[in-house]
């Protein structure tokens, strides 16, 4: 007798049946028939035939069509980088997927530079930032340095994650952008004879125009060859109440670039400030979709956003707004703010699974031949270029994948990889920038008290100590200006340490590592990474809590 005919039988005789007796029931109940099993097996065996290494390499398999189900931006990064190595160079590839909430950095960007590290790297912020939330994010004491609510606990939020945010690398060049459920990434791979940065932008405008049925809104392309939509003032005013409700003056989507395996990368993608107007009068533009390339000898990548109804626009800033920013002189690639918004409103909502339809049906409409008497080859490719749907078991199981994933999920690729970069706390010769006002309670020596001319000669600062007051070493540098202090971070270790210049004062607090050792400061500072400090406080030294308070605002770490 099986086990199934058993547990159906026992609640006839047993008008209380025994717990174990429904627990057998439903593990019984739902553990798959043989049949259904046998058709399990048959589409994962399928599906792994048209996705796999040998699969997508097939010389007759020149029209490729995928959407991921899986919202794991490393894991899809991955799957789009399995597609540009292995997919046959004459091959076009299409690959369609929506990521969980993330903010992705380009290849030679500074991370903090970029991003609110303090925000995106808290559980839960979304939900804390949500508008209406009643929760307070940040709050500055005196000191301008202090971040003194229960965010910083990262072990509250979401089990799930869905409140979190994830910061990613891509391994394409451009700008920073933020992706979410309500936006719907796009991936073309083509033979670099095919490539042209309009052309599958175009392909996108062409299915967004099928789905857009707002009166005086277009789209199209710009010079810069983003996607970005024009609002016309003539829009009902309906029509620009539930437009409104989706825009953001914010920066969500950025610079695009160009990366070329030959070292080169090329800005390409800047748009106008926030809340800048067009050249056509009172026609309001916003950027909806923005644009990465890579470029390697055989094979070309064009991967681009759309945002159709993210409901995270409005505390976007607060993401991308990183308050190390006015002290940092990088030298990546910096984003550039735009004014963007969603493609629709409240009365307009494109769904996910409408665009995709829209843009696969446009990808196939440009290479699938429409001549009524098609060769063998093309019959082929049209019978070849059915959408295969990945799901997150199917790709894991590719090796090439899980290394991919296991790489860019690293500290070292997320942060090791930003290049050099200078941090100065005051205004220097290479860095004229104003800077904020700093805190009140800094040493008095970050407060620049006779400014030199020039620079100053500049001598080893190996093992050397960093007084933020009182006399320095001999053989420590001060910062040009008479004041602050600077770091100089390759691959997110600082190598460099250059010190305030004594301020000569009568009243000048201590700054050495809290046992009057300042050489034992320097010593302790060159060498960290960046990202592996919880807490500047425990580097900097008693004596100096205030400045290790405000190393922690600015990188955000710590308490």
């Amino acid at each position: 007798m099986s086990l199934r005919t058993l547990t159906i039988r026992l609640p006839a005789t047993h008008p209380h049946p025994h717990p174990i007796t429904n627990l057998l029931f439903t593990i019984a109940a739902a553990r798959p028939q043989p049949q259904q099993q046998r058709r399990l097996q048959r589409h994962q065996k399928q599906t792994t035939r048209l996705f796999s290494a040998s699969a997508v390499s097939d010389p007759s398999n020149l029209v490729q069509v995928y959407v991921s189900r899986s919202t794991d931006p490393y894991l899809n990064l991955s799957v789009e980088h399995f597609l540009l190595r292995r997919s046959h160079p004459d091959s076009v590839v299409l690959l369609l997927y929506a990521n969980r909430p993330c903010v992705v950095i380009g290849r030679n960007q500074n991370p903090w530079v970029e991003v609110n590290l303090g925000l995106v790297n808290r559980r839960g912020i979304l939900r804390r930032l949500r508008p209406g939330s009643g929760a307070v994010v940040e709050s500055e004491s005196e000191s301008g340095s202090e971040i003194q609510d229960e965010t910083r606990d990262r072990s509250r939020g979401d089990e799930d994650g869905n409140d979190d945010v994830l910061l990613v690398r891509r391994r394409s060049g451009g700008g920073t952008v933020f992706h979410d459920a309500g936006n719907v990434n796009y991936s073309v791979i083509c033979p670099p004879a095919a490539f042209d940065r309009d052309k599958h932008a175009e392909m996108v405008v062409r299915a967004l125009r099928r789905l857009i049925k707002l009166p005086h809104a277009a789209v199209r392309v710009n010079e810069r060859h983003d996607i970005v939509l024009d609002i016309s003032p003539s829009l009902s005013s309906s029509s620009t109440s539930a437009l409104s409700s989706s825009s953001s003056s914010s920066s969500s989507l950025r610079t695009a670039a160009i990366d070329i395996d030959l070292d080169t990368d090329t800005n390409t993608g800047m748009t106008a400030e926030a809340g800048q107007a067009t050249n056509l009068t009172d026609i309001k533009t916003f950027k909806i979709s923005g644009s990465a390339y890579k470029l390697t000898r055989t094979r070309s990548l064009h991967h681009g956003t759309c945002l159709l109804s993210s409901p995270h626009l409005p505390i976007l800033g607060r993401l991308l707004r990183s308050p190390a920013a006015p002290y940092i002189k990088a030298r990546g690639v910096e984003s550039v703010r735009s004014p963007v918004r969603n493609v629709g409103g409240k009365n307009n909502i494109i769904s996910p699974i409408a665009f995709e339809d829209a843009v696969i049906d446009e990808f196939r409409a440009m290479y699938l031949s429409t001549s009524p008497s098609p060769s063998p080859s093309q019959t082929q490719a049209q019978a070849q270029a059915k959408t295969v749907v990945l799901s997150a078991d199917l790709v894991e199981a590719i090796p090439e994948v899980r290394a991919g994933v296991a790489e860019l999920r690293s500290l070292d690729w997320i942060y090791a990889q930003t290049p050099q970069f200078v941090f100065s706390s005051h205004p220097t010769a290479d860095d004229p920038r104003p800077r904020p006002d700093p805190p009140a309670d800094l040493p008095a020596s970050f407060f620049p008290t006779a400014p030199s001319s020039g620079p100053p000669s500049l001598g080893s600062c190996s093992d050397s100590g960093l007084g933020l007051a009182g006399s320095p070493p001999a053989d420590v540098t001060s910062p040009p200006g008479g004041g602050g202090l600077q770091m100089t971070v390759r691959h997110g270790q600082i190598t460099e340490v250059l010190v305030p210049a004594a301020s000569g004062t009568a009243g000048s607090t201590g700054g050495d590592d809290g046992n009057g050792n300042s050489a034992g400061l320097v010593t302790s500072l060159k060498g960290l990474h960046l990202h592996r400090v919880d807490d500047w406080r425990a580097h900097v030294g008693s004596g100096n809590e205030s400045v290790g308070r405000w190393l922690n605002r600015l990188f955000g770490v710590g308490g």
